[in-house]
């Protein structure tokens, strides 16, 4: 029989359909985009002379870059202006500001970030940390997402590998429905809510992909999508800018392996990631207290969410999801790949 699971951290329902239950190789993928590495405006001979550089990274023999952030040529935001909030009748308007800047995570055109090692995978996460404490300085900014689109069907339409940081005078819905969620469980139980998550996969174990010294990877409880893993620190840890060199070098392993599972369990499917972190730390106007317990009941963490099944009218009508694969089954079949 299905089953309706509540998700404590996106307060959602999902359906686990298991009745209509796929194969791992019997997921649809879409055709990909062709990208010439002569005409690709992230390969090193392009990207110098059509992106505005903001940060560059040298690879270990500092005889190039191994990561550069630029200016996304296309932004969904901009940074030069002032917000302007306004009324519009029963609307709320305001200017079309934030950040909008991409992430190169390699020079090389061919290599997905699955296939980079620990250390440049580091480098990349290096990018985050540093983009995310820069953009933080402004005090227009209210969140930062960092995020990445695989292939076409997670919204791709370059193939070299690079990652997405959108800054946002607001803090969205998504966002703000984990950090109340987190808030309300702390106030209730003086307890994160994403530790208590944590402990008790690790005593379960039957959600539990990976675990080390320092995180731990596990498909929730309440998957939206069929394969979906959350990674996460072990060690509470609110904020993504905390991480220290040994930090982000073992988020990179985790990251690296949670990958390179699903590239071989799946075909190299096409997924998204995000980073889920705590908003920018200065007070609002007006509310003072807003997140005040923060630094005790949010904990960051990164979803991966592999693309193979569509949002229709049910999802879109009813925010509920249907997932054909048990997280415990999806668990299972990722323990079982051999990842070196």
């Amino acid at each position: 029989m299905p089953e309706l699971r509540w998700g404590p951290v996106s307060h959602r329902w999902v359906v686990i359909a298991k009745e209509r239950a796929r194969r791992p190789d019997e997921f649809p993928c879409d055709a990909e985009p062709t990208n010439d590495p002569a005409s690709c405006p992230f390969c090193p001979e392009n990207v110098a002379r059509a992106s505005k550089e903001i940060l560059t990274l040298p690879n270990a023999t500092h005889t190039g870059w191994q990561t550069r952030v630029v200016a996304n040529r296309y932004p969904a935001l901009q940074v030069e202006g002032d917000l302007e909030p306004a009324g519009v009748g029963v609307y709320d308007r305001m200017n079309g500001i934030g950040a909008h800047e991409v992430v190169i995570e390699t020079p090389d055109h061919h290599r997905s970030l699955s296939e980079l090692s620990v250390a440049e995978i580091t480098t990349v996460l290096t990018a985050y940390k540093l983009r995310l404490e820069d953009l933080r300085r402004d005090l227009r900014l209210r969140y930062v997402m960092i995020f990445k689109n695989y292939r076409a069907a997670a919204g791709a339409t370059l193939t070299h590998g690079h990652t997405q940081i959108i800054a946002t005078p607001v803090i969205p819905v998504v966002p703000q429905t984990e950090l109340h969620s987190a808030r309300d469980h702390f106030l209730h139980k003086e307890r994160c809510l994403f530790c208590d998550i944590v402990d008790q996969e690790r005593s379960s174990r039957e959600r539990l992909v990976r675990e080390t010294d320092a995180f731990v990877t596990y498909c929730p409880y309440a998957s939206h999508q069929p394969f979906e893993m959350w990674l996460m620190p072990r060690r509470h840890q609110h904020d993504f800018s905390m991480l220290n060199e040994r930090d982000l070098f073992d988020c990179a392993g985790a990251l690296k392996d949670a990958l390179v599972r699903l590239r071989e369990a799946l075909n190299d499917p096409p997924y998204n990631f995000v980073l889920k972190t705590a908003p920018s730390p200065h007070p609002r106007p007006g509310r003072p207290s807003d997140w005040a317990t923060i630094a005790l009941d949010y904990h960051w963490h990164l979803q991966i969410i592999p693309r193979l099944t569509r949002p229709a009218g049910f999802e879109w009508g009813t925010g509920i999801y249907i997932n054909p694969t048990p997280p415990e089954v999806a668990a299972d079949y990722l323990r079982r790949v051999k990842t070196k």
